[in-house]
């Protein structure tokens, strides 16, 4: 989903300057609305203080092998503790209504990071179609985690190996979708997929000096499109 933020000022210029150092980000990583003109003005205005209002929307980032990796801060020990608690007992609860024979690990990744695996014959059935049972899986679990404890906590789980070889299948079509917009010379728009899918479509397509890579539309119907340079 795209970030969107109002920031205001004396002018259009001064709320445009205030927004992008608040985001940390350059205009070209931005689109700009002006919502209220600082040109005009009301009878009843004049006297009032000038406040123009602009408002700023993220642009998807096309994901750069040279950008800088800013590391998110760690979170104490005792919150990740109580995070992989709350986890874990709702994982128990979770497989034991369902009853399937279904194991799980829970580990620390980076200091902020809690990754979840799940295994067992009867695990597939938790993939969906394409991951949607998985990610919806993850979104619950970032909600459990997340549960009482103020600081962010990142979740990431997979079952099988599920996350792996879908990386594997996106890269080939990737590779596949940019030849076919070469050789036909014809924009390719591809299936809905999510922030994480669409994020290893650029990735891997970011260094091929033929072709580019947009994101389009809204929500679950965002997709990309692949087209010549």
């Amino acid at each position: 989903m795209d970030v969107i933020k109002i920031f205001e000022g004396k002018t259009s210029s001064e709320a445009i300057e205030k927004g992008l150092k608040e985001l940390k980000v350059s205009k070209k990583d931005v689109e700009i609305r002006i919502l209220e003109d600082e040109d005009k003005k009301s009878f009843f205005s004049i006297l009032a203080p000038r406040v123009v209002k602009v408002e700023m929307t993220l642009k998807e980032k096309k994901h750069n092998e040279n950008q800088k990796i800013v590391k998110n801060e760690e979170i104490s020990e005792e919150n990740i503790k109580k995070a992989k608690e709350q986890i874990e007992k709702f994982l128990k609860e979770f497989t034991n209504i369902i009853g399937k024979d279904i194991k799980f690990q829970i580990k620390e990744l980076d200091g902020n990071t809690i990754y979840v695996e799940m295994k067992g014959e009867e695990a597939k059935f938790l993939i969906g179609y394409r991951g949607e049972v998985l990610n919806s899986i993850q979104t619950i679990l970032i909600a459990i985690a997340g549960k009482n404890i103020t600081e962010k906590i990142h979740v990431n789980v997979d079952i099988l190996g599920y996350r792996e070889k879908r990386k594997k299948v996106l890269e080939d079509l990737a590779q596949r979708v940019a030849n076919s917009v070469i050789k036909n010379r014809k924009s390719v728009t591809l299936e809905p997929m999510t922030a994480y899918e669409r994020k290893i479509i650029h990735t891997i397509l970011q260094t091929n000096e033929k072709v580019t890579t947009e994101s389009i539309g809204e929500g679950e119907h965002r997709r990309i499109v692949i087209s010549l340079k």
